[in-house]
């Protein structure tokens, strides 16, 4: 037994992977999800299971005449007949024939545990609906994949009921036999050994697996499972699913790609892999987790000095693989734990020259502002704007003159917050006032009164995200806060910060960083 040397990517997030707490999916959110797994090239893409509910039959109703995939099948899930019918009279299987897909997935009790005590039926039984079940699509000329659920469990407590769950499905013609670990905690070693057994018993078999991530190793499983041959391996994409998740895709493909040199999507697109995982990301409304391995924004990011150091001479020292390959890209991260290199690295990213005291300055300012809690790691926009002002550009955007924030509760417990800015822009004293939802959008809201005229680039950047962290929380109301800002003008993300004892000031700063980092970006031709 050996690894094959190409291995089909069966996509689940539309089905396994919606049901992870706090994801949901309209239909139109299935249809982006799937064109984008489309253009990442993964063979199979489960839509969901007609019949189940009134998203599904519309998503698979809509997909023939909206989805047009160059390269993925779209798959239709559903079940086994049910205890005591008969196949040609079950719903389910009729939904699967109607869903119009040219591959169904059915799911198939494969622990006896399971047959007896939630099928409240016989194990002969069980696989006798396997059987029908399998012979009844495949006569209608479909082709068919078994998803044994509870398959690693099931065998450590009944092998040959197991056994023989597979063998119905495989006599009737079923063309993948997935070995499902439903409860996601087998081990490695032990996934090796329960392979071997079965790809020992069934050596003509074409065999698939689907892992759950419950005890971290869903990954590991996967890759341990195609070791030992087998063909497929369901999952999904960012590692979404029910209660940890599934086995991530993107960790799996360029895993088997990169590392052990097996064919999985197209070549010439795995590097859409980072920029798909995070479209998708966005498109189910959920923040990438930046630590995730190859697409995470901090895959590749590096951040002390003797690690920038040492890729600035070899850039695989600390790379495990070359992050364009699956498009994502080094990052040297800048913080009090940066050396010269780190900070000189990082400016000529961006074009900005230093010369050796002005960088000795820097390295100083910056060790001094993380000190009273600032976190430039985590503040792009604002590291930016400190290199740029060390080497003694100033913003000629606005020059702030002063502002006030007021906050009025009334008896009837409305909440008003008016902010009134007055400044210098374009040769004149502006003075502009605007209400907000609460100060930061007071002020905003200001600001962009007094010159937005002048700056019709403002209008296209928003604030998405702001978050408030209290630092050395034992001064209680007299504590440092740091505020962060996230920002965006549709094409560019930025962060930006900051610190103060008064939360309004720290916003204001990050604010004003935010603003001047965006209109910079867009009136500024790129050097």
């Amino acid at each position: 037994m050996s690894a094959p040397e190409r291995v089909e990517i069966y996509d689940t997030t539309l089905r396994d992977g919606s049901q992870r707490e706090g994801l949901s999916l309209t239909v139109e959110d299935k249809l982006r999800v799937a064109r984008q797994l489309d253009s990442l090239g993964v063979h199979y893409i489960e839509g969901g299971w007609p019949g189940a509910n009134p998203k599904d039959e519309e998503f698979f109703s809509r997909a023939p005449g909206e989805l047009n995939l160059e390269f993925s099948q779209l798959v239709a899930f559903g079940s086994t007949r049910r205890a005591g019918g008969k196949a040609d009279d079950d719903e389910t299987l009729k939904n699967l024939v109607k869903a119009n897909t040219h591959t169904v997935c059915i799911v198939a009790k494969s622990w006896d545990y399971h047959v007896t005590e939630a099928l409240n039926t016989t194990l002969e039984e069980a696989v006798e609906m396997v059987r029908d079940s399998v012979a009844y699509l495949k006569g209608k000329g479909l082709d068919v994949f078994l998803d044994a659920e509870h398959f690693f469990d099931g065998y450590k407590r009944n092998a040959d009921f197991a056994m023989q769950v597979l063998a119905a499905a495989q006599e009737e013609g079923a063309d993948r036999l997935v070995l499902c670990d439903t409860n996601g905690g087998s081990l490695p070693h032990e996934v090796e050994a329960i392979v071997g057994d079965v790809r020992s018993a069934m050596p003509e078999a074409a065999f698939g697996c689907h892992f759950h991530n419950d005890a971290n190793c869903a990954v590991a499983n996967a890759l341990a499972a195609v070791r030992l041959g087998v063909f497929q391996v369901q999952g999904c994409i960012n590692g979404y699913g029910e209660r940890t998740g599934n086995a991530n895709l993107c960790s799996v493909i360029p895993n088997l790609a990169l590392k052990m040199g097996i064919e999985t999507i197209p070549a010439d697109r795995l590097d859409r892999l980072t920029p798909v995982a995070h479209h998708i990301a966005e498109i189910v409304n959920l923040t990438m987790d930046p630590q995730q391995p190859f697409v995470g924004s901090s895959a590749f990011a590096h951040k002390a000095g003797l690690h920038t150091s040492a890729i600035a001479r070899a850039s695989d020292a600390y790379e495990h693989v070359a992050p364009d390959a699956v498009g994502n890209l080094t990052r040297f991260v800048v913080s009090e734990l940066a050396g010269r290199s780190t900070v000189q690295l990082r400016a000529q990213e961006l074009g900005i020259d230093l010369d050796g005291k002005t960088l000795a300055g820097v390295l100083e300012t910056l060790k001094n502002l993380e000190y009273r809690g600032y976190h430039f790691e985590a503040a792009d926009g604002s590291f930016e704007l400190l290199l740029r002002r060390a080497t003694g550009w100033e913003q000629d955007f606005f020059k702030l003159e002063s502002f006030r924030v007021t906050m009025e509760k009334r008896a009837d417990g409305e909440v008003t917050t008016e902010a009134t800015i007055k400044l210098h822009a374009a040769g004149e004293r502006i003075i502009a006032t605007a209400e907000g939802n609460g100060p930061v959008h007071a002020l905003d809201q200001a600001l962009r009164r007094a010159i937005g005229l002048a700056h019709p680039a403002l209008g296209a950047i928003h604030l998405t995200d702001y978050k408030v962290r209290v630092l050395d929380t034992q001064k209680g109301t007299g504590a440092v806060t740091r505020v962060l800002l996230d920002s965006t003008d549709g094409d560019r993300d930025w962060s930006t910060i900051g610190v103060s004892e008064n939360i309004i000031e720290a916003s204001w700063q990050a604010l004003s960083d935010s603003i001047v980092y965006g209109l910079r970006q867009a009136e500024s031709p790129p050097e």
